[in-house]
């Protein structure tokens, strides 16, 4: 006879783990299984391998969802404190960077590490690799058939995370499963992901990469029922196809394709009016009075790419060409082409749809004994560690709630 466990979870990830050690300190017979030969790779280069494994001010209000009140029933219950003494019980040296995130002093293999005691402290049992083909339920509970032995269980969670970064793994199957239950799916796209742009508009803005430099960014309207508005002052990094740094992969979460971003290069000062008032009493080069306040190059280009001789004069510059400049570096309205995709997206937007499920448990409303935690779920976070909070959270209210 094979053997039947009270519960079978699907991805061996953040959300995964978490979920299976909850559940085996609960006493309850727990099969982790994941197609991956090596575990929890997204951990592993996550935080520029330092992990940045949760954010201390982690909150409802740093997530999109279609349904934004379902992640504060978990996220209230299992906040980055009660993760941050897992982190301290195991001894992970860890350090604060800006704006509240955490990250281990040393490597993310650390969490890795951690994680899988916690889940061999309870009696876990792994299974890996191994490719799961479908999930059935019967009166009996779960068969889960996969490239090996048959696996049955009284529930089943399904923790394999979203599309992005594939090369490491990830796919549709979480995905593939709810549709197999009949379970809603919020359509999905990539999210904190670089931004790309293409055409003539965009050629003296091409050899800018490599520039860096700290901006205010929008996207968006707050206007109307279904508004979604995005502001971040973040660094904003030039590439060779477009545009990324933090700054851009927070906004890419907001923006709609076909729709501008608005950048302000220089948030801290009124460009038109500094560039009026100085112009009876500064003889320079325009674009030496715009490399005072960014970096040469990128005065340069947005000289050239607003129509301006770059050896202009301010004194000789009429007061609306002054004011089309500073238009043009405080309100930079510019429409991205597409994004780097999945294959350079950290998360992805969208996925089951969180009114599927119970916010208490994680569990299908309609299909008892089968829960949809972490990515693959229609709950995104902002950069800065808040996904790995929901990972954790999602995980812990899962593994507490299984019968």
């Amino acid at each position: 006879m094979a053997k039947h466990y009270d519960v079978a979870i699907i991805g061996a990830g953040a959300a995964g783990m978490m979920c299976a050690a909850t559940a085996a300190k609960r006493g309850k017979r727990v099969l982790l299984i994941d197609h991956a030969a090596k575990l929890a790779e997204k951990i592993r280069i996550s935080g520029g391998g330092r992990c940045n494994f949760t954010n201390v001010n982690a909150g409802p209000q740093n997530f999109l969802s279609e349904n934004p009140h379902f992640c504060r029933s978990a996220l209230s219950r299992y906040t980055p404190y009660d993760f941050l003494a897992l982190v301290k019980k195991h001894r992970i040296a860890y350090h604060e960077k800006h704006r509240g995130q955490l990250f281990c002093d040393d490597s993310s293999e650390q969490i890795i590490t951690m994680l899988k005691a916690e889940c061999d402290a309870g009696g876990v049992q792994w299974r890996m690799p191994c490719k799961v083909a479908s999930v059935t339920k019967s009166a009996e509970g779960f068969r889960i058939d996969t490239d090996g032995e048959p696996i049955f269980a009284s529930n089943v969670v399904v923790a394999t995370g979203g599309l992005s970064i594939p090369k490491i793994g990830a796919t549709d199957l979480g995905y593939r499963i709810a549709k197999h239950f009949d379970l809603k799916i919020v359509e999905t796209r990539p999210g904190l992901v670089p931004l790309t742009f293409d055409g003539p508009s965009w050629q003296p803005f091409v050899p800018l990469a490599g520039i860096a430099l700290e901006v205010d960014v929008t996207t968006g309207t707050k206007k109307g029922k279904n508004a979604k508005y995005g502001y971040f002052r973040e660094d904003l990094l030039f590439t060779h196809r477009g545009l990324s740094g933090p700054a851009i992969l927070q906004i890419s979460s907001f923006w709609q394709p076909g729709t501008p971003i608005t950048l302000n290069l220089l948030p801290e000062m009124d460009v038109a009016e500094e560039l009026i008032g100085m112009k009876t009493t500064v003889k320079k080069q325009l674009g030496n009075v715009l490399s005072q306040w960014l970096p040469t190059r990128l005065a340069e280009g947005l000289l050239t790419g607003n129509g301006f001789a770059l050896d202009a004069r301010l004194p000789d510059m009429a007061d609306a060409k002054l004011r089309k400049l500073g238009d043009a570096i405080n309100r930079w309205a510019i429409v991205p082409t597409g994004s780097e995709g999945y294959k350079k997206a950290e998360v992805t937007l969208g996925g089951v749809d969180t009114r599927e499920l119970s916010q208490q448990t994680m569990m299908a409303n309609n299909i008892p004994g089968l829960y949809f935690i972490g990515e693959t779920v229609d709950v995104t976070g902002r950069l800065g560690g808040y996904n790995f909070q929901w990972a954790w959270a999602s995980g812990v209210a899962a593994g507490g709630a299984i019968e």
